[in-house]
């Protein structure tokens, strides 16, 4: 009998079909951030520096990409080492501008055809996002809620044009592009009139949301944020805003798990906003003290909003991107490893026996659900993703560093 047999057997006890599982595991896409193989930098003309915004990635690791050609060759190993459904998440500032500068305000559809043509020859889906940082006109800590208009309006058309190419996309690969809006506005130190900032968010919110596109073209995202850098004292699009402007305007939420506080249950959040909301977004990362976008590990808090996700019977519904960013180690290796720790999580949630778990709580058996809970830490879920893997041409956990190590040796060394 073999490893995946054995644990074939220990779940089916429990009324837990694994086969069936790793099936829908396999259809569950996952938007991989193309920013984590570059630093966040970008490919405008002149070199985009981070200047600001609240986007910080330490470290100077040799092998990033410097070029797109780079970045998705880079994509492509990470692709052949994590299995399952993929996607490729774009920020507005990744476009192919043939080494010329073009500002935000005038970025179009061509600029992503290559894109867009890679997506299809790899069979993978593009997701787009706005980029509303690491501008001069940004510098101030105010976009779409500045009182200064003639920045308001730059950035109003920015976010124009990036759902008029969302949309493009979404036409061209005959899947929902997701658009995520999240902006840096806020302030360091106490600011006096919030309700002045919002009420110039909402107007361009509304203006912004006055072209409306087909919902098989694309989807648009509103994210939300507790506090930054630069914008410890007040964040314009909080939470409270942009799920009152998200209700009201039949618009998707994006929570980033980064975005709140470190000790807050992200998960706990779902339930209530799924049961209202007909999608979510949700960006993955691993906060330390502050948005700080570690490398996503399999821990407690990605199990838990996957559960949630799976309890809920919402997993269709949510759309999951991963979002964190470290150039201090090998960058392949910090894609594969947060990728892989989410669709872990996944496999996780979805070997739970819900329906013995949800029988034990109605019927008062609190120590019988706390009991299989725990179960579940020692049962074999390693020998079934092991399977999922080997099924899905993916290699196993343990051949990863030497896998990562050749692709350093071979590729990224050769950068520097």
């Amino acid at each position: 009998m073999t490893d995946y047999e054995i644990a074939k057997k220990a779940y089916a006890k429990y009324g837990v079909d694994t086969d069936s599982v790793l099936q829908e595991l396999a259809e569950v896409p996952i938007s991989i951030h193309c920013w984590q193989g570059d630093d966040v930098g970008g490919f405008e003309k002149p070199d985009s520096a981070l200047a600001g915004g609240g986007i910080q990635a330490t470290g100077r690791y040799p092998g990033k990409a410097k070029t797109v050609a780079q970045l998705r060759q880079d994509l492509e190993e990470v692709f052949s080492l994590v299995p399952g459904t993929n996607r490729v998440n774009l920020h507005a500032s990744y476009g192919e501008f043939g080494g010329t500068f073009v500002e935000r305000d005038q970025i179009e559809e061509k600029y992503y055809k290559g894109w867009v043509s890679w997506a299809r020859e790899n069979n993978v889906k593009l997701d787009f996002n706005g980029t509303f940082f690491s501008h001069p006109l940004a510098d101030d800590g105010f976009t779409l809620a500045s009182k200064d208009e003639k920045i308001r309006q730059f950035w109003l058309e920015h976010e124009k044009r990036c759902r008029r190419i969302a949309a493009w996309i979404g036409r061209e690969q005959g899947s929902p592009c997701i658009l995520d809006t999240w902006i840096p506005d806020g302030m360091k130190n106490l600011a006096v009139d919030k309700f002045g900032y919002r009420s110039i968010l909402k107007e361009s919110l509304d203006e912004i949301f006055e072209t409306e596109y087909p919902a098989d073209q694309m989807r648009d995202a509103l994210e939300t944020k507790l506090f930054g850098i630069g914008s410890e004292a007040f964040v314009v699009g909080s939470h409270e805003f942009y799920m009152n402007y998200a209700a009201r305007n039949h618009k998707m939420l994006c929570l980033d798990m980064g975005h709140f506080h470190t000790e807050e249950d992200i998960s706990d959040k779902l339930s209530a906003i799924l049961l209202f909301d007909d999608e979510i977004l949700l960006h993955v990362s691993r906060p330390m003290h502050w948005d700080s976008d570690h490398v996503v590990l399999f821990n407690d808090k990605i199990k838990m909003v996957a559960e949630e996700l799976v309890r809920s019977g919402k997993l269709s519904q949510a759309h999951i991107g991963m979002d964190f960013f470290d150039a201090s180690i090998n960058r392949i290796g910090a894609w594969v490893t947060g990728v892989r720790a989410m669709r872990k999580a996944l496999l996780f949630a979805l070997l739970e026996p819900i329906n013995l778990l949800i029988r034990y709580e109605e019927t008062g058996n609190g120590y019988a659900q706390m009991a299989l809970l725990e179960q579940q830490a020692v049962m074999p879920f390693g020998y079934v993703w092991d399977e999922f893997c080997r099924r899905n041409g993916a290699p196993l956990e343990s051949e990863l560093i030497e896998l990562v190590a050749g692709y350093e040796k071979e590729v990224l060394g050769e950068r520097e």
